[in-house]
């Protein structure tokens, strides 16, 4: 979205969705669309592809590799992909076809995937000096439900941590870098929203309001707040670079810490489909 949108965006005074995010690959970057369509078990398209470690069959992520973040990933026709990495041809992946599936970890989750093998395992295994693989999730509807302590039954996620959608708020990533600046490494703010993966961004809002969201109404469509999203060290990763940094989890651990997780954002379970738009009014329920 351009500067120019984003302040017309912006001046309307009441919340408003600011900035969408779609991540196709786990873990690697993704792209900003103007809007998208809201399945049952996330955005479109968002996490449907996954990298896993050949020996383990585990998921890799940027927890275990940072270099993940160097990596974009975007649609192409079909529910293709189309994967680039600095110094590399880009790599258009096809959906694999029906055929076998396998069983693979993502935390302590077993699910079935669909190998996509060939050139694609040799690409992502190049780029990162070590034996993975890709696979895809072909039909999100059954493979894995969501915990079911926060989610109705028949609800479902794809290959995001654990939710459908994550939103967070602006309002509360400008508070949070007031704290970074005042601590003990102010050099390593402020942070960008990236640092937190979104899959919505709301403007207009007040810092930490979130908190108490328990329904919400986006443009037309209500969700479910589930629970607050708990933070790991890839919140620490510049995203353009995969540096490691310390912040946030330092100030977050002064200031957000809930239990034994330190929080920013919520994670969301749609109430039913429909589209979300950049600019989309943003209404709490209850």
């Amino acid at each position: 979205m351009s500067r120019v949108q984003q302040v017309n965006v912006l001046r309307t005074g009441a919340p408003v969705v600011s900035a969408l995010h779609v991540y196709p690959v786990k873990s690697l970057r993704g792209f900003s669309p103007g809007q998208a369509v809201v399945e049952p078990w996330g955005l479109a398209g968002d996490r449907r592809w996954m990298l896993i470690d050949a020996r383990t069959r585990k998921a890799v992520t940027q927890r275990e590799d940072a270099r993940l973040a160097l990596l974009t990933a975007e649609p192409v026709g079909g529910g293709g992909l189309r994967v680039c990495a600095p110094g590399r041809e880009p790599l258009d992946v096809a959906v694999p076809p029906p055929g076998e599936l396998e069983t693979v970890g993502l935390f302590s989750h077993r699910i079935e995937v669909r190998p996509v093998g060939g050139a694609a395992d040799r690409w992502f295994g190049e780029f990162l000096e070590a034996p993975v693989r890709l696979v895809h999730l072909d039909d999100p509807a059954v493979r894995r439900p969501v915990d079911p302590r926060f989610a109705q039954p028949g609800e479902t996620v794809s290959l995001a941590d654990g939710f459908p959608l994550l939103v967070t708020a602006a309002a509360s990533l400008e508070a949070l870098n007031s704290w970074i600046a005042a601590g003990d490494h102010p050099e390593e703010g402020p942070l960008p929203m990236d640092r937190f993966r979104p899959n919505v961004v709301i403007d207009g809002t007040a810092p930490w309001a979130e908190d108490g969201w328990r329904r919400i109404r986006i443009g037309g469509i209500g969700f479910r707040v589930a629970k607050p999203c708990g933070r790991c060290v890839i919140t620490t990763t510049d995203q353009s670079t995969g540096a490691r940094g310390r912040e946030p989890l330092r100030t977050l651990a002064r200031h957000r810490k809930f239990g034994a997780q330190l929080v920013f954002g919520q994670n969301l379970i749609p109430e039913h489909s429909g589209t979300l738009r950049v600019g989309d009014p943003f209404l709490v329920v209850e």
